[in-house]
């Protein structure tokens, strides 16, 4: 049973012991904060498997941490010395113990202030993204490595450059103000979308769907939107656009874990209620003038909510498209698109546009090929199919890719 449970809080608690912790020793010793919070982790796995798991494991880990952190305080001289007194003279305490604020809002305000923290300007977008995936949303080298479509070593480094550069600067974790909101609201939010999206499909592990990563990405897109500051247009667009996505978690994967694609899914499965909140964090998004990626892939996943399987409800979603990719391309924008076509047009129009994207390292470039020629031209139906095969990674991409090959063998 540990072995399911602590990975499960790991995903879920580690972040937060670590913003906490980070708030309270500075920038300068974040990797005293991640060292106490893994120590924190191994403890339980070592204790949870001699004397079985608490009644309350998230309240044994907060404990454990919250020790470890006074012994710390107890053990280095240095730290004692030059750390515990700011701590002391900043927060007003007069009593020597230092308090470690585990509460639920001391944790929302402190994770607030690492997003915009470690999304400062004074690294690269792509140094920003991967350490705050790193650091806050528990993502480990490998997964953040296929999110860039790079390798790990080159994360690894860039990671690490990120940490030196924040602690050279001085950067301070404080709840962000206006202008730096403004500076930095974009790469919070592109963040907190790859985090989504990996849960949404995973390639990184035996799984494609991971529901803790999308429930995790919502959690800290609310965490946004219970902010005033922070609860702006493109943050609810972006809570709208995974609340109509999680909506058909239930019908997109069968009991054996295997994708359902959404033509073939069951839609009184999907969940009404998460298509309701979506409805209504996509209104909020409407306030003021801004139009963001999100508020069109949310209106796209709206349309997808829909079950009249209509050529307006195609139309809108490629309508949607169409203002997407003008406003930021993407080959799988524009494949997803290409996709969108053939439903409110027909596939030979849509032939024509797929195959001028030339996406050929891409395996759902070649299903969709495979999907458009199936019943106008069988024979490239089943060689695209077999690029796709030779080039999809996932179980599950695999299979669905075979039974479309089985399906025209027939």
């Amino acid at each position: 049973m540990e072995q399911e449970l602590i990975p499960y809080l790991f995903r879920k608690e580690y972040q937060k012991i670590v913003s906490v912790l980070c708030s309270l020793f500075g920038i300068h010793h974040i990797e005293i904060a991640e060292d106490i919070v893994s120590d924190t982790f191994l403890a339980a796995s070592e204790t949870w498997a001699m004397k079985g798991i608490p009644d309350n494991p998230t309240a044994w880990l907060y404990t454990v941490a919250k020790n470890k952190t006074k012994n710390h305080f107890k053990r280095n001289d240095i730290f004692e010395k030059k750390i515990v007194t700011e701590i002391k003279y900043n927060s007003s305490v007069n009593s020597p113990e230092i308090e470690i604020d585990l509460s639920e809002e001391n944790i929302a305000d402190s994770q607030l202030a690492m997003l915009f923290t470690v999304c400062n300007p004074c690294n690269s977008d792509e140094a920003q993204i991967a350490l705050a995936l790193n650091l806050l949303c528990g993502f480990g080298i490998s997964e953040i490595a296929d999110a860039f479509l790079s390798n790990k070593e080159v994360i690894y480094k860039r990671i690490n450059r990120a940490k030196e550069k924040l602690k050279e600067e001085n950067i301070p974790i404080q709840n962000p103000n206006a202008s730096q909101i403004k500076d930095r609201i974009n790469t919070v939010l592109k963040t907190i979308y790859l985090l989504y999206s990996e849960g949404y499909y995973s390639t990184t592990q035996n799984t494609t769907l991971r529901k803790d990563l999308c429930a995790e990405a919502m959690r800290l897109t609310y965490l946004l939107i219970q902010n005033e500051s922070t609860n702006l247009p493109a943050s609810n667009a972006l809570l709208a656009l995974m609340c109509f996505h999680s909506s058909r978690f239930e019908a997109r994967t069968s009991t054996n874990g295997e994708i359902i694609l959404y033509e073939d899914q069951d839609e009184s499965l999907w969940n009404q209620e998460l298509i309701d909140r979506g409805t209504y964090f996509l209104s909020k998004s409407s306030q003021g003038n801004t139009l963001s990626k999100y508020h069109l892939e949310a209106g796209i996943a709206y349309w997808h909510t829909q079950k009249k399987d209509s050529p307006e409800k195609w139309k809108n979603i490629l309508e949607l498209y169409n203002n997407l990719i003008i406003l930021e391309y993407s080959p799988i924008v524009a494949l997803n698109r290409t996709y969108a076509l053939s439903k409110a047009v027909g596939k030979k129009e849509a032939i024509v546009e797929a195959e001028k994207l030339q996406l050929t390292d891409n395996h759902f470039y070649y299903s969709l090929l495979g999907n458009l020629y199936n019943g106008i031209d069988n024979k490239k139906a089943l060689h695209h199919f077999e690029i796709a095969l030779g080039l999809a990674k996932t179980t599950s991409d695999k299979n669905i890719i075979k039974e479309n090959i089985r399906a025209l063998q027939l």
